[in-house]
Order: structure tokens, then C-alpha cells, then sequence
């Protein structure tokens, strides 16, 4: 993995964790740097810290994506703000993490992105999954509503397959959390709503407004109009 961090402290720390958990990693002090390392070399996933010097995590990220790049992002941000998350979002990152952290909720976190990129290789040819007019193809990765495809992130993609599958049930949070992310992260988790809202804005934007639904009190979930 590529780990990009302009604090020193914090890289050596988290290279010592993760090297004990089995991960080899190579390491980036700001911007420049691990986007030229990004391009020259393939990794499973990348952690970038969104305030760099130079080019900070966003703009790798933003570069990256414009390349054709789809690795797993995870972005390290000491922002707070839900509009501070969602930048991150459009910047093209699969997931989030506040500073400070825990150490056991990062590798959760990995660990998810990295199960999630990994192809299944018991899996036959994936069906299309059809709601209303919106149709998702869980083979290719794409999602369309009518004739307009919406481009969604690994993160996006894989909340509304899920939420699609179980089209006209009310999925709980805890759920939620735990076959997206692996990790029930708490009630007071800004994760889940942060990505709804978002995905919410992707679909409106297509036409596919009020697609997916907030059950008071339970969690989401999907149904035709």
C-alpha cells in the first residue's frame, strides 16, 4: 500500500502497525510525491492524508481518478465539518477516517476496502439488479438510471447494490455498517449519513429523486417510486 503523510510521527507509527499486521508499505511525505509514486507503481490501496504541502490528498486523489485509476482510497483528514467529508467524495475517495483514530477501526477500514476490491473468483456472471428504472450491474460496476449513467465511487457503488438487493426492506444502521465497512463504527458515526446524502445527490441528479428512503429510528431503504 501507499501511505502519504506529511507528518512524520504519524507515518513512522503507522508503518510500524501496519507492517506488524502484515502490510508492506511504501511511504509518501506530501502530494508530489505519492502522485508521482502512484503513477509509476500499483498498489492495493492508498491512504492519503488530505492536508499535504504542495498537492494535498483531494488533488491526488482528483488526479488520480482523472487518470483512470480506481485503487482503493482511504483519506486521513483532522476536518471535521460533514462538507469537509463530502469533498473528499467528489474528490473520488472510497472512505474517511478522522484524525485522531483509532488504530483497530483503520484496519477495519482497509480490511473492508481491500475485501471489497478483491475479485471473487467462485462468482459466475453477475445479474443485473433492476429497480424501477434504475439498473445496476454488479459485474461491470455500473449503475444507470434510463439512459444516464451515474459514476459512483467503490463506497457508493457497494451501499446502493446493497440497498438495492434488499429493494422494499428497511436495512438498520448496524447493518449497514458492518457489510459495507466490516465495522459497526457507533451511533454517533457521521460515516453512513454522509454517503447517503451523497449517493442521494448522484441519483436526484439523474432524475431518480426520493429512490432511497430513511426509516426513522432503523436505517434506509429502497423502493420504486
Amino acid at each position: 500500500m501507499l501511505l502519504a503523510d506529511d507528518d512524520r510521527a504519524i507515518r513512522e507509527s503507522l508503518v510500524r502497525a501496519l507492517e506488524l499486521e502484515g502490510y508492506e508499505v511504501v511511504v509518501a511525505g506530501d502530494g508530489v510525491h505519492a502522485l508521482a509514486t502512484a503513477r509509476h507503481e500499483r498498489f492495493d490501496v492508498l491512504i492519503l492524508d488530505v492536508m499535504m504541502p504542495s498537492v494535498d490528498g483531494l488533488g491526488v486523489c482528483r488526479v488520480l481518478r482523472a487518470d483512470g485509476d480506481s485503487t482503493p482510497i482511504l483519506m486521513l483528514t483532522a476536518r471535521v465539518e460533514t462538507s469537509d467529508r463530502v469533498a473528499g467524495l467528489d474528490a473520488g475517495a472510497d472512505d474517511y477516517l478522522p484524525k485522531p483514530f483509532e488504530l483497530d477501526e483503520l484496519l477495519a477500514r482497509l480490511r473492508a476496502l481491500l475485501r471489497r476490491a478483491a475479485p471473487d473468483a467462485t462468482a459466475g456472471p453477475a445479474q443485473r439488479l433492476r429497480l424501477d428504472q434504475l439498473v445496476v450491474d454488479p459485474g461491470a460496476r455500473r449503475v444507470w438510471w434510463r439512459d444516464i449513467e451515474i459514476t459512483l465511487s467503490k463506497t457508493e457503488f457497494d451501499l446502493l447494490e446493497l440497498l438495492v438487493r434488499n429493494a422494499g426492506i428497511a436495512l438498520d444502521r448496524a447493518t449497514i455498517y458492518r457489510r459495507i465497512w466490516g465495522y459497526e463504527f457507533g451511533p454517533d458515526s457521521k460515516n453512513l449519513p454522509v454517503y447517503i446524502g451523497y449517493l442521494r445527490r448522484k441519483l436526484e441528479d439523474a432524475g431518480a429523486a426520493e429512490l432511497i428512503r430513511t426509516v426513522r429510528g432503523v436505517g434506509y431503504s429502497v423502493r420504486a417510486r
